[in-house]
């Protein structure tokens, strides 16, 4: 018994300091030699609130009212009752603003990721559709030709990882910039 014992100790040790110190600290190293900026904290990876404005693309919601100190994400399971009412809220709110500049728009057609919130509760992505059902709202508020603000969604577009992973997604913080130059 006490064999065993030291035996577990020492794993749990040894696994701590290669998992839980080693690993960090050399994907941290790669990632400050491969990606410099992104991994000191690239603002353009933090989508901003634009609060309703309907002169901005709007982001996916926030659990966090889109603070980068404390990020994650809503942790709501499909048979919860809160659920229902903040995709409920969400939905409709959406409605209300995209929904005089997109005729026919209905609660079948918006996009997932206009009403559900994104696992840290910061990013700034959303999916394209999002994006061109926000561009005709955008464009009559802002008196700019709706194919102006659809060449600056593709803009504004990253593609999928590694070329085969993700979907692309529109960056609303790079885009809002954009707009706002």
């Amino acid at each position: 018994m006490k064999k065993n014992l030291i035996t577990s100790a020492t794993a749990v040790l040894v696994l701590t300091v290669l998992l839980g110190v080693a690993y960090p600290l050399v994907m941290t190293g790669i990632a400050q030699v491969a990606f410099p900026t992104r991994a000191s904290g690239d603002t353009r990876l933090i989508a901003k609130d634009t609060k309703g404005n309907p002169r901005y693309f709007a982001p996916r919601p926030s659990q966090t009212g889109y603070n980068p100190n404390a990020t994650f994400f809503s942790n709501r399971g499909p048979n919860q009752a809160s659920a229902e009412f903040f995709y409920r809220d969400q939905l409709r709110d959406y409605l209300k603003l995209n929904g005089p500049y997109t005729p026919g728009l209905t609660a079948a057609r918006v996009p997932n990721d206009a009403v559900e919130t994104s696992g840290s509760g910061v990013d700034p992505h959303i999916s394209t559709a999002n994006a061109l059902i926000q561009a005709n709202r955008v464009a009559a508020v802002r008196k700019l030709p709706l194919a102006r603000v659809k060449t600056l969604i593709g803009e504004n577009t990253d593609g999928r990882s590694l070329g085969v992973l993700g979907e692309p997604g529109v960056n609303t913080t790079t885009l809002n910039q954009a707009l706002d130059r």
